[in-house]
Parts: structure tokens; C-alpha cells; sequence
């Protein structure tokens, strides 16, 4: 079985060269004030294998409001201060493996109980999202990983299972693994395929500017 300190390697070596996205690009949402006030304490922290856990316990909602990119590359640090017990209020595991398992609870209702299901298969917001369910939100937010950073959740997540003490508690869990992470891991984009793919846009790019600067009405599609 592997230990905390084999998974916190396993991340570090998936996602330790990802480039810093920029300041500009690490808000997920501009609806009211609390977006910018959780991300914005992160701006600037071009690695974040040295930020602090108390940093991450006192925006631990950041993970909420993060755009994808601030998701995907601020994640890991959370992950590995999780893994070394240092976190009081920050919950990466619930936004790795909460919107996968579907749950009942029981709410008291005047004199009767209404049953309340809550996870996966729940829809959010149907007057904003329509049919959209927790699950289907989820597959969307988490397929920003390469293959070899699904590998690692998966690692971090196999260890989460493996050292929760109720069967409740790994639930979650293994939905999610059952679900959506173990595919990943395996059918993802690769890391190099990321790299071509912005090499090829960077080189598209070069090849439009050079075009204008040589003829700007052809480039423009002006006839000659």
C-alpha cells in the first residue's frame, strides 16, 4: 500500500512543470465580491509548492471559485498539505469526489419526513442550468487534467479510501473512482499532447503575423 509520502511524489511529478496561468486567468466567476476576495490572495504565486497550508485553510472556498486553470494548478497543493494532515478547513477530496455519489437523507417536515437526495445524479439549478446534474457539472470541471495528473488523484484518492474509518465516508469516494477518475487516468489527453497542441496555436499565430507584416491586404483577404 502506498504511503502519504508515495503519493505526495507521484503528484509532485505530475503536476510540478505546469506553468503558472497568469494573473488574469485565475477567476472562475465575476458574480459578486467573494470570487475575487478567495482567488485574489493567490495571484501572483507562480509555484505552488511553496505556499503555506494556512494560506490554504483561511481561502479554502478559492477551490469553489477558482477558474479552471486556477483549479488545475493550484489544486496539487491542497493534495499534498492534505496528505501531511495539515489542513483544518480546506476539503479538496469533496471537489474530487463529491458530485459522483448519489445520497438520501431524511428532513423533517412538519410532522412527516421528506427524503432529500443530494450527489450525482441531483440536478443543480433547473431555472439556470436545466437538466444539468451534479454529476454531468463535475465530469465538466475535472476533465482539465492530463492523464498523468488523473493518475495521481487517483493515487491520492485510492489513499483517502483506503484511511477513511466508516464505509459512508469511502462512498464517495469510490463512485467517483468507479465513475470517472480510473477512466481518466487512462483515456485523457497526455501532458505532451497538451504541449504540441499550444505549440501548434503559438506557431498558427506566427504564421498570421508574419503573413501581415508581409502583405497586410492578402493577410486581411483582400484581393490582390
Amino acid at each position: 500500500m502506498p504511503s502519504a509520502d508515495d503519493v505526495i511524489a507521484r503528484i509532485h511529478g505530475a503536476f510540478g512543470s505546469n506553468e503558472y496561468p497568469g494573473d488574469r486567468w485565475l477567476v472562475g466567476s465575476s458574480e459578486g465580491c467573494e470570487p475575487s476576495e478567495e482567488v485574489g490572495p493567490f495571484v501572483g504565486h507562480t509555484r505552488w509548492q511553496d505556499i503555506e497550508p494556512a494560506m490554504l485553510d483561511g481561502h479554502y472556498a478559492a477551490l469553489s471559485f477558482f477558474s479552471e486553470a486556477g483549479f488545475r494548478f493550484f489544486l496539487p497543493a491542497f493534495l499534498v498539505h492534505d496528505l501531511r494532515g495539515q489542513l483544518q478547513t480546506a476539503d479538496p477530496l469533496g471537489h474530487l469526489a463529491g458530485g459522483f455519489h448519489t445520497g438520501e437523507v431524511e428532513l423533517p417536515v412538519g410532522q412527516r419526513a421528506v427524503v432529500q437526495r443530494y450527489g450525482g445524479a441531483t440536478l443543480l439549478n433547473p431555472l439556470r442550468y436545466g437538466a444539468m446534474t451534479m454529476e454531468d457539472y463535475a465530469r465538466f470541471r475535472l476533465s482539465i487534467f492530463t492523464r498523468e495528473e488523473a493518475a495521481a488523484i487517483v493515487f491520492y484518492l485510492e489513499y483517502k479510501r483506503d484511511h477513511e474509518e466508516t464505509a459512508k465516508l469511502r462512498e464517495p469516494i469510490v463512485a467517483a473512482l468507479d465513475r470517472f477518475w480510473r477512466h481518466r487516468a487512462v483515456q485523457a489527453p497526455l501532458a505532451a499532447d497538451l504541449q504540441q497542441h499550444a505549440a501548434d496555436q503559438r506557431a498558427s499565430v506566427d504564421a498570421v503575423r508574419l503573413r501581415r507584416e508581409k502583405d497586410p491586404r492578402r493577410a486581411a483577404g483582400e484581393p490582390e
